[in-house]
């Protein structure tokens, strides 16, 4: 795998098991903030698999995917937050 890659994979599932700590000690808001996170680095790294460029230095979750061409891949219907936030790991 990819060195860059793998930085991304290991820091989202980092992010992960930082949830399930979070998720144990009962602090959500911080849950939210730590799933953001992990889905910002995996989307990172699938940008970094498919595109030529480094990921885009950002932690918006639309522009990374609209970058990585992964956006427009939902329809109308399907909402994409709504696919992130149904996404288990």
């Amino acid at each position: 795998m990819n060195e860059k890659i793998k930085y991304w994979t290991d820091l989202s599932e980092y992010d992960l098991e930082t949830v399930e700590a979070m998720l144990t000690s009962r602090r959500f808001l911080y849950v939210g903030f730590m799933c953001h996170q992990s889905i910002e680095k995996i989307l990172k790294a699938y940008f970094t698999k498919t595109k030529t460029d480094s990921a885009p230095f950002t932690h918006s979750l639309s522009y990374i995917a609209k970058k990585a061409e992964l956006y427009n891949l939902f329809s109308d219907e399907q909402n994409f937050y709504g696919f992130i936030g149904a996404a288990e790991y």
